[in-house]
């Protein structure tokens, strides 16, 4: 795997771009209900230029929908996506990045519902790909995954019963590999560069979908963009971190634990 290694904070986003010209696959990492980090993938995409944006909120048939005449129209975009109807937060903080490069191909990373149901039980099946290319045949080391059942447990607001916390991680290896996979054919198409939307936790590069693509093509060169709040580092190792200021938010657990009747 060949890294761009990032020496510098990152200031602004022009400065990160031009460090990337060049790289095969870049990763742009958010938390994704703060308007700040989209706003910032946008600049990025465009600083860019990407031939093919990847995005972790739609599916495969989504992003056939998307065309340039759409790409145009925010509303008619919206529509037929199906955004609304999708749970991702609302469309505007999205639309930029598309505008942004309307000239990319646009592929979709999101994994179905009934596929991540699979993976629960056997995460090899459920890929819709060489599995073993991307390192899901493997287990992995017993110290990554209890971290990752821990951040598992800790974003269902401690109350998932611990025997549910390891097809938790397989469903999340699932999602790392399938962004993985939609990265690779996206290069293979257009010979990249290739931009990647999706969440911090997607975009480490210690064990997220970067590692993933490292595996399955390693002559790629990859880097990735972590996204904080104020002065909190994301989850993860990056090749840079941005910070943005935090928004208001309500409580998840509290909506969360009520909808369990705790």
């Amino acid at each position: 795997m060949r890294h761009l290694i990032a020496c510098l904070a990152l200031a602004a986003a022009p400065v990160f771009a031009a460090d990337l010209q060049g790289v095969d696959v870049v990763f742009l990492g958010e938390q994704h209900d703060n308007p700040h980090h989209h706003a910032r993938q946008a600049e990025l995409t465009a600083d860019l230029s990407p031939k093919a944006l990847v995005f972790e909120m739609l599916t495969a048939e989504q992003a056939t929908q998307v065309t340039p005449d759409l790409i145009g129209d925010e509303a008619a975009l919206e529509a037929a996506l199906g955004w609304n109807d999708s749970g991702w937060p609302d469309f505007s903080m999205y639309y930029p990045i598309f505008a942004a490069a309307p000239q990319a191909r646009v592929y979709g990373a999101a994994v179905p519902r009934d596929a991540a149901r699979a993976a629960m039980s056997d995460v090899v099946a459920a890929f819709d790909g060489d599995a073993a290319a991307f390192g899901l045949d493997q287990p992995l080391p017993e110290d990554q995954q209890a971290a990752r059942e821990e951040l598992q447990q800790a974003a269902h607001c401690n109350a998932l019963p611990p025997e549910m916390l390891p097809m938790m991680v397989s469903v999340q290896r699932l999602r790392d590999a399938e962004l993985a996979r939609q990265a690779k054919l996206a290069y293979q198409a257009t010979g990249g560069p290739v931009v990647v939307i999706t969440g911090n936790g997607h975009a480490r590069e210690d064990w997220g979908a970067p590692v993933a693509l490292a595996a399955a093509a390693p002559d790629l060169t990859i880097a990735a963009l972590g996204q904080g709040e104020d002065d909190r580092d994301p989850e993860g190792r990056f090749d840079t971190v941005a910070h943005s200021p935090s928004i208001e938010r309500e409580d998840p657990c509290e909506a969360f634990l009520k909808s369990r009747g705790n």
